[in-house]
């Protein structure tokens, strides 16, 4: 494993989102899974974060992992397609007045359909409904072509910049 310089981008919202986004097609859910699985979280991990470099999970042991997906202030939201599981939200709230987007994204099969941006909707939505001072994610230039204007679209603006050393498979 190797580790490289990664252009890394900081993006923030003061309130919530102007608008809901309706579900793109029919057979849609969203549903928080409480306390999931090991094995299922790092399923959809992979399978989500896979061509996006995600690994930080990866490398963490299952007690490691645990602890931090079964806080109660860490919420895992994952997006359903007809009953598959096309993409999942982990959502945390221990830092006191915000919420971080730390995860976010579709199996690579659902990219494309609209499905993000409804997704990233509803996401935001339940974030603010915590009634945060701001809500936050990261985003870098190893993720999805989409994923910064995604988020901008969203009502996101960058409010900080920089490069990280970034272990890369």
């Amino acid at each position: 494993m190797k580790t490289i310089p990664v252009k890394t981008l900081y993006l923030q919202m003061h309130g919530p989102p102007e608008a809901t986004i309706p579900p793109p097609t029919e057979g849609i859910e969203v549903a928080r899974v409480e306390r999931p699985e090991i094995a299922f979280y790092r399923a959809l991990y992979d399978v989500v974060g896979r061509d996006w470099n995600w690994i930080n999970r990866r490398l963490m042991s299952d007690d490691e992992l645990r602890a931090i997906i079964h806080d109660d202030r860490v919420e895992f939201h994952v997006l359903y397609v007809q009953g598959t599981p096309a993409g999942f939200c982990e959502m945390d709230r221990r830092a006191d007045g915000e919420v971080e987007l730390v995860y976010f994204g579709l199996a690579p099969e659902f990219i494309g359909q609209g499905l993000g941006k409804y997704f990233l909707n509803r996401m935001l939505l339940e974030a603010w409904s915590y009634a945060p001072k701001r809500v936050w994610l990261h985003t870098c230039e190893l993720d999805h072509e989409a994923a910064l204007s995604t988020y901008q679209k969203a009502g996101l603006a960058v409010y900080h910049e920089r490069v990280i050393m970034q272990k890369v498979l």
